[in-house]
Formats: C-alpha cells, sequence, structure tokens
C-alpha cells in the first residue's frame, strides 16, 4: 500500500507555526508584569517586620522582610510579635535551627533555661488553640467577596485549582483558595447553612506554604508567645495547619534563611554558639528608614485569575502537557517592590 507523506517543507512550516502560537500564550510571569496599576495592593509599612542578620562571610548585609498576617487571622500572636519587636526582644539573639527541606527557626537559644532565658517583655497574651482558626458564622462573610474560597467572579478555589477527578482526598482540608492576598483553606459542613447552597466554609484556616512565618510552641496546650518563629524552606509541610499559629510570610530575603548550613543536631538545630547566625535587629517596617514600598498581586483580580490559570496549565511554548491543576501552595502570591 502507497503511503501518502506529508511534503517536509509542510512538516516544518506546521511544526514553526505550533511553535509560534505556544510562544504567543503568557507565561506566569508575563501575566503578572503586565497586570494594571490597578491590581495591586499597597502593603502599609506597619505590617512588615524587618529581620537584620549578621553580614555574610563576604560582609554583604542579610535583610529578611517579613509580612505580618491582618486580622482577623492569629491576632493574638501577631499583638504579641509587635510587643516583642518593640521591646527589641531579638536584638542579639540567633538563627538557632536549620532542618533541611523543612523550617529555618529563631529567638532565644538559651530559652529553655529559665537561669539564661532573655525575659519576655510584659502584657504578652496567652491565645488558645482555638484561634488557629477562624469560625465563620456569617454567610455574608462569605458573600463579601472578603474570602476567596468561596465561588465568586474570579475567584480561586478547589474545583478551580485542583483537578482531583475524585481520584485522590486532601486530608488537609475540605477546600483552599486565597483570601486577601494569603493561601487559606476552608472546612466546608456537612448540611448547607442555606438551603441550597454548599459553598459556605464553617472554619477558615491559613496554611505552610513555602516561606510562611509561624510560631515555635511547646506540648499542648501550649500555643507558643510569638517569640519563637520559624519559617517554612521547604516543600509545605501541611500537617502543621491548625497545630501551630502561621503569623506572616517572607516577602523577601529568604534566601539568606533557607541557604544557611544545614544543624548537625537533632531537628536540624545547631549544637554549639558558633554554627548560629546572629540577629543583628528586627523592626517593624515604620521604624526602618529606606525602607522600600510593597505591593502584592490581588487575589480577588482578573490577573490573578489568569495567574493562577496559567500556574496550573501551562501553556507556554517550554511545556507539552498543562497539568490540570495546581497546589495553592504552587501559586505563590506576587509581591513586588514598588517602583
Amino acid at each position: 500500500m502507497r503511503k501518502h507523506l506529508l511534503p517536509l517543507t509542510a512538516l516544518l512550516s506546521a511544526t514553526a507555526l505550533t511553535a509560534q502560537e505556544k510562544a504567543a500564550v503568557p507565561s506566569p510571569p508575563e501575566i503578572v508584569n503586565a497586570a494594571p496599576k490597578a491590581d495591586w495592593v499597597a502593603i502599609a509599612p506597619s505590617d512588615l517586620m524587618v529581620m537584620d542578620l549578621t553580614p555574610d562571610t563576604k560582609g554583604k548585609p542579610r535583610r529578611v522582610v517579613i509580612q505580618l498576617m491582618p486580622a482577623p487571622f492569629s491576632e493574638g500572636w501577631v499583638s504579641n510579635i509587635r510587643k516583642l519587636a518593640a521591646a527589641r526582644f531579638w536584638d542579639g539573639l540567633s538563627i538557632n535551627r536549620v532542618q533541611e527541606n523543612y523550617v529555618v527557626q529563631w529567638g532565644d537559644a538559651n530559652g529553655e533555661d529559665q537561669a539564661k532565658a532573655r525575659r519576655l517583655p510584659d502584657g504578652l497574651a496567652v491565645v488558645p488553640e482555638s484561634a488557629y482558626e477562624l469560625p465563620v458564622s456569617r454567610p455574608a462573610f462569605c458573600r463579601s467577596g472578603d474570602l476567596a474560597v468561596c465561588r465568586q467572579p474570579g475567584a480561586i478555589n478547589h474545583d478551580t485549582i485542583n483537578s482531583r477527578n475524585g481520584s485522590m482526598h486532601d486530608p488537609y482540608r475540605g477546600n483552599d483558595g486565597f483570601w486577601r492576598g494569603w493561601p487559606v483553606a476552608a472546612e466546608m459542613p456537612t448540611v448547607s447553612i442555606i438551603p441550597g447552597d454548599r459553598n459556605e466554609p464553617s472554619t477558615v484556616w491559613p496554611v505552610h506554604c513555602y516561606g510562611m512565618v509561624g510560631v515555635g510552641r511547646d506540648m499542648p496546650p501550649n500555643t507558643g508567645t510569638g517569640a519563637e518563629l520559624y519559617t517554612v524552606i521547604g516543600h509545605a509541610p501541611r500537617h502543621l495547619d491548625r497545630n501551630i499559629a502561621l503569623v506572616g510570610r517572607v516577602i523577601e530575603g529568604i534566601e539568606h534563611l533557607s541557604s544557611l548550613p544545614r544543624g548537625t543536631g537533632a531537628l536540624g538545630f545547631y549544637e554549639t554558639a558558633e554554627e548560629r547566625t546572629p540577629i543583628v535587629s528586627v523592626r517593624i517596617g515604620t521604624e526602618v528608614n529606606g525602607l522600600p514600598a510593597y505591593e502584592y498581586l490581588s487575589t480577588e483580580s482578573a490577573s490573578f485569575a489568569r495567574y493562577a490559570d496559567a500556574r496550573a496549565n501551562r501553556r507556554d511554548a517550554f511545556f507539552i502537557r498543562p497539568a490540570g491543576g495546581a497546589d495553592v501552595c504552587n501559586i505563590p502570591v506576587p509581591v513586588r517592590r514598588v517602583k
């Protein structure tokens, strides 16, 4: 049987056309760069915490900028952290733990020795375990558009960023998405509180993505004061959700933490004082001269919806097959300095 072959020139033309078409599809960074100014939200300096470490071996400064979590999440711990920063609690303390593919932790290396531990400032709140998640009792909270896990126009939720096709159950949450620029998860009630409406979450909580900052604690019911903090430097440890308080995220300088030598002791703790990286100072952003202005891409914007879809379904020239979905932690909220 004679085979009808496509002429080589035609085949090459078709291949070139396909590449050109794919190249025309914007990548996630291109979508972010093209987002209009109106789609960006300013981060107040009062919501930033700046940690300066001692310079590196080449004498270069090492600054870590942390955005504190807004109310109503983790309010008690964030309030404590502001008091600790105002009291200069962390000045002269150190990075004490660096565990591979897990966390970097800082605070008082002598914290468990009452005779040597640094004194905590007065007035720190004792926060209950119930504050790890936020009860949602009013349907209006969901419908207001504040909570992007709800099915609102342009919202990113479980159905749009996770295509599981019923093949696997995620044990960490019932639904996930974004709330005012933060990754969150929500638990749906078994029975809807509104007839015919099954989209209302009963509780909402922030989740442990890369760069998120949490509060170290002892065994429960201890929930930590905020004096011991850590940031995630590995695969998202979602099993910590609702077990430890999250209070912020690193928006600049994470490389100064993730590149530190791994601890030689159990759980990545340093065994000697010489291994630890000293902290020069920790200040709220309003106290830092010359601090740049920062803004994040609104998670309620059309630009973010396009960006999230592009992260979940890469169609630009490098990719062969779109994945069809993405974990909420694989859609990092873009943050930039304001020029």
